[in-house]
């Protein structure tokens, strides 16, 4: 079946329901796809544990922002029930169960393809997010290995885990925090760590560290926000090399403009220090009963967890736009001039957090949109 609407939008996550609150504010017309079955679909599967790394003044849509009753860093279920009740207010009614295949220019349109429709816009807004598709790397021998072999991605709770002896490979936040859950109940917790990691805390003095680095972008040169960073880290965190964490030779501020976001630590490392969880080194490859690592030191596990992170992956559905996108697959622009009418939000990694950046980018979309129309 055939569609004709002014503005599409792909995903129904934060990214999505932003533009599309911001566009319902200013009586334009849209269109919301959704592959799965719910808003914030992906929130859906998220370890139980999870809650925002940033605070709730800072993570709000556009109008609309989290209650004050909220908790400071809001847990999972309630960031659902929150955009659940923004998409009721703007009676958002996306088209669920709609994974797009293809995103293509015909003439001055674009042409948006499922198994099922085609929709003809003058603009698409592809907020399908900095983590659509699990990234699963493979080492030798990992088809050998007769335990248990799972991405984070599926990673519910702590419970199947008890008494076991899990490997967590990688160390960034979600890493992080599986480990820290891990470590309360399972027999033996590890984390293989393939590189160097900035981590700081996710409160400072008592207040979300969030808020340390809006101010200090908004006042401070590149040069002196890394140099005040590094010297917090330092402080706050010291040397974790005696546990086998290693700093990169980067401040935190400076990885995030790469896109390497830090580890906001919420006790995972008092617990590595209690030696409630083990620093391991880089796998090297899988052995019926567990790993060695390049070390040459071997280890038996009952479980594998890869928080090995995601892919955007946009040149799957969009290939006229796969050689301008970074190793993830994400864009570095809103928009470019070369494609008139088809933008990208929820790429960057913004040093403020990426739910602030989102409802900020999301104004600078829609008022492109309504200018270029006028």
């Amino acid at each position: 079946m055939k569609h004709t609407v002014k503005n599409l939008i792909i995903g129904a996550g934060p990214s999505g329901l932003a533009v599309a609150g911001r566009l319902a504010e200013m009586k334009q017309p849209f269109l919301i796809l959704e592959k799965g079955q719910h808003v914030g679909e992906a929130w859906y599967h998220h370890y139980e544990r999870l809650h925002l790394h940033t605070d709730r003044t800072y993570s709000g849509l556009p109008h609309r922002p989290i209650p004050t009753t909220a908790p400071v860093f809001v847990p999972r279920l309630d960031v659902i029930k929150y955009w659940e009740e923004y998409a009721d207010h703007y009676d958002l009614k996306p088209l669920f169960g709609q994974e797009v295949r293809r995103v293509q220019r015909e003439g001055t349109s674009w042409i948006t393809s499922t198994a099922t429709d085609t929709f003809i816009s003058e603009n698409v807004i592809v907020c399908t997010g900095y983590n659509r598709v699990p990234h699963v790397p493979h080492w030798p021998g990992q088809e050998l290995y007769k335990g248990t072999l799972l991405h984070s991605s599926t990673y519910k709770n702590a419970a199947p885990f008890r008494n076991k002896n899990v490997l967590v490979v990688g160390m960034g936040n979600s890493g992080a925090e599986i480990a820290l859950e891990l470590s309360e109940t399972a027999g033996g917790t590890f984390i293989s760590l393939r590189s160097p990691v900035n981590i700081v805390r996710r409160d400072l003095g008592g207040k979300p560290s969030q808020l340390s680095a809006i101010v200090m972008n908004a006042v401070l040169p590149d040069w002196a926000y890394d140099l005040l960073s590094r010297f917090v880290q330092k402080r706050t965190m010291g040397d974790l090399s005696a546990y086998g964490i290693h700093t990169p030779d980067y401040a935190p501020s400076a990885g995030i403009r790469r896109g390497r976001i830090p580890v906001l630590d919420i006790g995972t490392v008092d617990r590595i220090k209690a030696g409630a969880i083990q620093v391991k080194r880089d796998i090297e490859h899988f052995t019926p009963r567990g790993v060695q690592f390049v070390d040459g030191t071997r280890l038996e596990v009952d479980a594998v967890i890869l928080a090995t992170g995601y892919r955007a992956r946009l040149g799957e559905f969009i290939p006229e736009v796969a050689p301008t996108l970074n190793e993830r697959g994400c864009p570095d622009k809103l928009w470019y001039p070369q494609w008139p009418g088809l933008y990208f939000l929820g790429f960057s990694v913004p040093l403020t957090g990426i739910l602030r950046g989102i409802k900020l980018e999301s104004k600078k979309i829609v008022d492109h949109i309504v200018a270029k129309r006028s």
